[in-house]
Parts: C-alpha cells; structure tokens; sequence
C-alpha cells in the first residue's frame, strides 16, 4: 500500500476533530448521506471479548423513541455477531453471523461488509481476524437514515472493546465517514493529535492484513477496483510471519509464505506457540491468589486403574475408575461384558462388593437393572419364563405377575393380576401417580387431594389450583399460563401452547425470546443457579456472592455456591466436593455444575408421534425400566420417539442399543437437540436397503448404515417428514444429513451396540462413535453444525419392534474438547 493510497484516511482523520455537537451531527449526516448513496458499508473493530461477556460495538438509534436504525453486537459464549436493522414496514430485521472463536479473551480483528444498499437485497459477510468466517445473502433492504440527522443518536458499546471505525465505499474508495473511540463519551466525539497516529496505524494494519487492496476483496466487490489500492505491493511488507520466521512471496493465498516456527516452538509460521505450553484450562486459581496446575490423571505418578479402565478425576481431584466398553466391574478390576450393559459375563473378585462385579443375569442381552421377578437367576429380559407361573412370555397375559388362570375381566391384553384398571379397559396402563391403581379408573389421577373433576391439572399434582389466565387450566400443566387458552394445543410438541407460540427464538436454543432467561445465549438447560431471572450462562455472577465469575476480583472458586470469602486457592472450601451444591457428589453427579439435574433419568417422558395421520402402522409402546436407564420398544410402529424432559446445553450422551428379535430390519436410533418436532437431531440405522412402501408424497429410499441427520421440518410431523426420515440423504425444506458410516453396513440381530455422543452446542461441535463390543467400528469425526444450539435428548424408532435401549447415561460438560481446538487449527492451516 503507497503513501498515495493512504491519503483519503488521513485527510478525513484530520478533519474529524469534532468539538462539539454541531460537528458530531454534522458527522451523523455525512453517515446518513452514505447509508442512502453508498452500495457499501464496511464496520471494523478490534475489541477483546473474554467468555460470556458481550454487547453493543456500534449503534444508530433515534433520539426520541428510541428506535434501533442499526446495531451491531457481539455475543459471547456463543462467538456470534448479532447485526439487527430496521426494515421499510417498520420491523426490525436480526441476522445472527457465526464464528467459533470469536470470544477467547484475546483480542480480535473484526470486519462486518453491509452490500448492496442501494438494490432490494443486502448481503452480509463477516472476517475475523482475516479470515471470512460467515456470511448471509438475500436479506431485506435496510430502510436507511431519516433525512433529520439531528434526531440520530450514535452510540457506542463497553470500554471492553479497544475501537472502532466505519467506512464506506462505494464505486470507489471514499474516506472514513466517522471514528470513535470507545473512551469517550457518547455526547461529544473528540480526537486528540496523539491518537491519530494509532488510528492511522491500526487501519493501516487492517488494510494490510486483510488484503482489502488484493485480489481476494476486489472478488468480493463484483471485481470493481478501489482507487488507489490496485497498484503492486509486497505481500511480506510488513512481516506477517511470527517474529523471526522468513515471510517468502507466493502465487498462492494468501500470497505470502511463512518459514518454520523457532525451535521449541510449534505451529504454521504465522502463529507459533511453545511447545510444552500447558493450555489455560490445565490451571486453577487466579491473580491475587496465585495459579497452580490442576490436577488429572496424567499428573499421578501411578495408575490407578484396571488395565481395560480409565481415570477420571472429579472437581476435587477425587480419582474413580470406570471400565472401557466392552468391559464392566468396579473400574480397579474389570471383566468382559458382551452385551455391554454394564455386568460383567462372570463374577468379579472386588473387594468393595461393587454391585457391577456381579455376573449378568442375561449375559447376551442388556438389562442394566437385572431384574429377574421370579428370583431363578435368569433375568426378566432372557426368561422365556420370566414369572414362573408355567406359561410362557409369549402366552402370558401377566408377564410378571403370576397367574396360572389367565383371568381377564376386560378387554384389554392384561389379566387381572397384573392389569391397574381389571375392570376397564386400558392398554396403555398409565398410572401417573403409582398407587396401583390405572388413571382411566382412578379419581385422583396425580394424588394431589383434588378430585379430577375438581381438578384444574389432573395428571399433575397442584393442590393450590393456581390459574393465573382463568382458562380453566392450571399453571402447573397450562402450555399459555398467562393467555387464556383452554383448548392447550399445541402442534409442534414443543411444550409452548400454540396461542402464545411465537417461535422467535434468536439464540437457537429451543426457548422463545419471551421465555429464555438468556435471549441471546444458548442455554438450553435454562440454569439460574440464584433465582434472579437471569440464567448462568450470561450472569456475570451465578451464586450471587459479590465475586464475579471470571472477571476480577474473581474468577468465583465456588461459581454457584455462596462464599463470598474465597476459602482455598484451587476449589473452594464450600463446594470442594459437591460443586453445586446438590447433595450428590461431583463423582455421581450427572450435571456437577447444574443442583437440577442429578441422574440420568427418563422415567418421566413426552411421546412424539410423527406421522400422526398415517393408520398403516400403530404408534410406538414405550416401557421405562431400571430407574429411567433402559427404555424397551415392543411393537412394530410409526415413527416415534420418546423424549426426557431435561434439555442440555452441552452434553455426552451414550447407551446400548440391542434389537432383541429376529424380525424386521428397520430403523432404530435416538435424538439429541430436541426443540420441536420439526427441530432435533437423530441418530438412525437401518438394517437393510428398502424404498418406503408409500410413494407420496414422494419416493424414500434407505439405506443400510448408520446416519446422521438434523431435522429442520417446515411441514412438521406427517407424511413428508416421515418419508424424509426414512429416506438416506437430505430432503429439502425437511432433512440434512450430515454425516453416514461409509461402511454402509446395518445392525445385526440380537447384538449390543454401545455409542457415545458429544454435544457442544456453543461451539456447533458433534461427534458420534459407535462400538460394537470392545471394538470401535464408526466414528464420525469432528462434525460442525448449529441447526440446534441444544436441546433434550430420547430415542428413536421406525417400523422396528423389541428394541432396547440399555444403560443409558447423560452428563452435563461444556468443555470444548482437544480434537475440536485441533480441527481449527488444521481449518487455519488450509484456509
């Protein structure tokens, strides 16, 4: 870049010494004029954004009601740019742009492109750090400035960020319309001579670093050169490289070269770091106190573990051992476990008397709560058998109940021994309160004292009847408590009564705006661990103690925990071994950072049907066994699932799946992100190849082989979200699959699968594995999509009957793990 092509920003720079508010508005009015002619805008800043924080970098409002023209806002946690503008009928367009890592506490180098400002659409692109990393086409115009400049209001965000500068190009460079600098007030915009030159210098490096004067930009501007910066230049003037390593020209992009790293160094050349460097979360502590190396497994100077176990170190740097897959035992002494169900084929000599060291009672079928009901140490789930009465499973119509006379009063399937309502026909055999007896016979369904008659929540217990709309429903079970709505419908099974469903939900999360403790944040567990209305995930403050999270005097010791003294230097006294404060410690504890979530548990679930309409098939039976861990699916039915209440921010989520039949071969699988049905993600497998026996609205066609998709329905459940679910491949406007085993093999009858899955919504991360006894046979590598930014989890089938889901686990872990810092790095060294 020559002297001659800096010209333009250094002459407005010296005209913008704005004084006072006649100049300020003066300045408005140059911006207005440029919004209303320009085809370009260009917003740049260089801010540090450390985790969770976020807000304002730049903003056009009116001065007398307030109205957003135009703002751009960082959001932290998530690493997104939330770019809102006004539209010509007087709404407010929000764009959310994505970046993966734009909050990391370090200081970023930030371009938003506004195009096409004078046709009917606008396009957006966002850079970080030189690099495009979002962009979106096709969105409504912007309205533009009023004529009266004086009634704009320019204001700026935190003191956070470092600045901020908008230019404005549009068939050729044109100067810099404003700078601020955010330590100024929003009143009056003033330059001093001293930092004109660090402004000069920092556009200067921005201009240079991202290549606005090379090809790469002039592509994005329909090739219209820039005056002045078309004229050759060095690529390794000044050095781009690390200090010390060679920069060399090249015909490549970005048209320079770096040399290798200094010795005792790693990385691309541009970026090196040691390479004994201990990442930041391998500490603990903070700056008064002082930091330490935190503890794992790799730290102990011996292991702990059975050869097929591994380590795991709580909060406290409390040790436990947990057997690999395939294996099951106390974690210090493991053995083989066929049907991965979490018993081992043959006993265990353990000392502490682990109930897992016990032999499996069914050794090739899962039964993760060995329930074996007529104590002949054959499980429930093996017995042909199973209550000893003579009669066989097959036959039975109490399957563990004994009951030689088979008497059955009703129409139902179960005799009377065993049926809750012997008098009254009910095959579902809910009982929603677990007395005995079956809801349809029962006058108290949820055992609240209210008679269901009386009763405003009849299935959930709420003896004080609150009914805040005065429709009838109560708020205990009322989908609207606060709009009348007595008819509860809800056609997305989203649990949001449809009349005040707004489905507007800017973070992704699966909770409406009005709803979400965090608008702008994913927290799909909706945690607010002190009750103040604002969720953890943007609470500087979740215990609120006085000591803030992470900013200074903190980071909190004891985050959700009152301790407002600090005791210890690593984990707080309070919370050393129960972190949340939840009685359960962190070792048992499925969530350690969540006092809501405890265990894994699906005792309670919500039953989505998705092809509702379709009468070729039944719906599914679900049957919930051993404390909420195993779920049992026994007809052959329309596609269904059965989703568990708790939503996730991140999680992993793993189990067994077994078909345990030697009849059809079709689709079994569970979800995770669920936030509709029209919006989750599933994991599926099929067994064979097969085209859907109905051809509208069109032709499915499956696949055998384990698949991955993100369902994103504008038709919700019914026929054409049934066929795209069957069918392998993306269906538009219904199903993407993101990923498919390229072994394209399907399950095997009577075989125990395990899988693990990794959620990290903030991130976009998935990854999915699948064993298949000790051996890992799929794993579908770093995935990265944002469709749902969390959601709940449950399982899933398709036409498929006797399918069990054994030894289910959940837990709560937002951590970002290694191979996804590794995926970036090998997206920089490509890109």
């Amino acid at each position: 870049v020559s002297k001659h092509s800096l010209q333009p920003f250094s002459q407005m720079i010296n005209v913008l010494e704005l004084h006072d508010a006649r100049q300020t508005a003066a300045a408005i009015e140059n911006l207005s004029g440029a919004l209303q002619s320009v085809r370009d805008l260009y917003i740049t800043s260089t801010f540090m954004l450390p985790p969770k924080l976020g807000g304002v970098l730049f903003g056009l409002y009116d001065k007398e009601d307030n109205k957003k023209y135009l703002e751009v806002a960082a959001v932290g946690k998530i690493n997104k740019l939330l770019v809102r503008y006004l539209l010509s009928d007087g709404k407010v367009n929000a764009v959310n742009l994505q970046n993966p890592v734009l909050a990391e506490g370090r200081t970023q180098s930030l371009i938003l492109r506004m195009s096409g400002l004078r046709s009917s659409q606008i396009n957006l692109e966002l850079y970080v750090n030189c690099r495009l990393v979002d962009s979106a086409q096709g969105l409504p115009s912007f309205v533009g400035l009023p004529s009266k400049t004086e009634s704009v209001d320019v204001r700026t965000g935190q003191k956070s960020y470092a600045r901020i500068q908008v230019i404005h190009l549009g068939q050729q460079l044109m100067n810099i319309t404003s700078v601020f600098n955010w330590e100024h007030a929003f009143s009056k915009i003033k330059f001093f001579s001293t930092f004109q030159t660090k402004e000069m210098s920092l556009i200067r490096n921005t201009i240079l670093e991202c290549q606005v004067c090379g090809k790469g930009w002039r592509k994005s501007l329909n090739r219209q050169e820039m005056a002045g910066f078309h004229e050759p230049q060095s690529r390794c003037h000044p050095n781009p490289c690390y200090n010390g390593v060679s920069c060399m020209e090249s015909m490549m992009f970005p048209g320079y070269q770096c040399g290798p790293c200094p010795d005792g160094m790693t990385g691309n050349g541009t970026h090196c770091q040691d390479i004994d460097e201990v990442p930041a979360d391998r500490f603990v502590g903070h700056q008064t106190a002082g930091c330490c190396v935190r503890r794992t497994c790799e730290t102990l100077g011996y292991k702990p573990c059975d050869v097929n176990a591994h380590c795991v170190m709580g909060h406290n740097s409390d040790i436990s051992c947990v057997c690999n897959i395939g294996w099951a035992g106390s974690g210090n002494i493991c053995g083989p476990d066929s049907d991965i169900d979490g018993y081992p084929d043959g006993p265990l000599p353990c000392i502490d008397n682990d109930k897992h060291c016990k032999a499996d009672n069914c050794a090739n079928t899962p039964n993760s709560g060995q329930e074996d009901t007529d104590g002949d140490g054959i499980g429930d789930q093996c017995d042909e058998d199973a209550d000893g009465d003579g009669i066989k499973n097959v036959e039975d119509n109490c399957r563990l109940v004994p009951n030689k006379d088979q008497q059955n009063s009703d129409t139902d399937s179960y005799g009377d021994a065993c049926d809750n309502c012997p008098n009254v026909p009910n095959g579902d055999q809910l009982d929603a309160d677990g007395n005995g007896k079956g809801d349809i016979c029962d006058n108290d369904i949820d055992g609240d004292g209210i008679p269901n008659v009386l009763d405003n929540c009849p299935n959930i217990p709420n003896p004080m009847q609150t009914d805040r709309d005065g429709d009838g429903v109560g708020d205990a079970c009322d989908s609207c408590p606060e709009v009348n709505d007595p008819l509860q419908s809800d056609m997305d099974n989203d649990l949001v009564g449809d009349v005040c469903d707004t489905n507007k939900d800017m973070d992704g999360d699966g909770y409406q705006d009005t709803r979400d403790n965090c608008p702008e944040v994913p927290n799909s567990s909706q945690l607010d661990s002190d009750n103040d209305g604002i969720g953890d995930e943007c609470d500087n403050d979740d215990d609120n103690d006085g000591i803030p999270d992470i900013l200074p005097p903190g980071p909190d010791n004891c985050r959700l925990v009152l301790n407002p003294s600090q005791k210890d230097t690593d984990v707080g006294d309070m919370c050393e071994t129960d972190f949340d404060n939840d009685k359960v410690t962190d070792l048992l504890d499925a969530c350690p950072e969540s006092a809501e979530v405890t265990m894994t548990d699906f005792r309670a679930f919500q039953t989505v049907i998705l092809d509702p309409e379709g009468d070729v098939q039944i719906d599914p039976n679900w049957v919930v066994l051993n404390k909420g861990t195993e779920i049992v699916q026994t007809m052959n039915s329309d596609p269904g699932l059965a989703v568990g209440y708790t939503a996730f921010n991140g999680v992993d989520f793993e189990g067994t799946i077994h078909v345990n039949t030697d009849t059809d071969d079709d689709y079994v699988g569970f979800i995770f992100g669920y936030q509709d049905s029209s919006s989750f993600y599933v994991v599926m497998w099929k067994q064979t190849e097969q085209t859907y026996w109905q051809n509208l609205p069109f032709k499915a066609s499956a696949q055998p082989g384990l698949q991955l998709k993100a369902v994103k329905s504008r038709t919700g459940p019914g026929e054409y979200l049934r066929n795209a679910l069957w069918h392998t491949g993306d269906t538009p406007g219904e199903v993407t699959l993101l990923w498919k085993d390229p072994r394209n093999v399907g399950w095997k009858d009577r075989t125990s699968y395990r899988w693990h899955l990794t959620h990290r919504p903030q991130v976009g991360y998935i990854r999915l594995r699948l064993y298949e006894g000790k051996a890992l046979v799929a794993d579908s590598g770093v995935l990265i999509d944002t469709t749902m930014r969390g959601g709940r989890l449950g399982v899933f089938c398709f036409s498929q009957e006797n399918v069990i889901w054994s030894n289910l686990g959940y837990r709560c872990d937002d951590s970002i793990p290694d191979d996804f810092i590794l995926y970036q790095k090998q997206m920089n060294v490509r890109t």
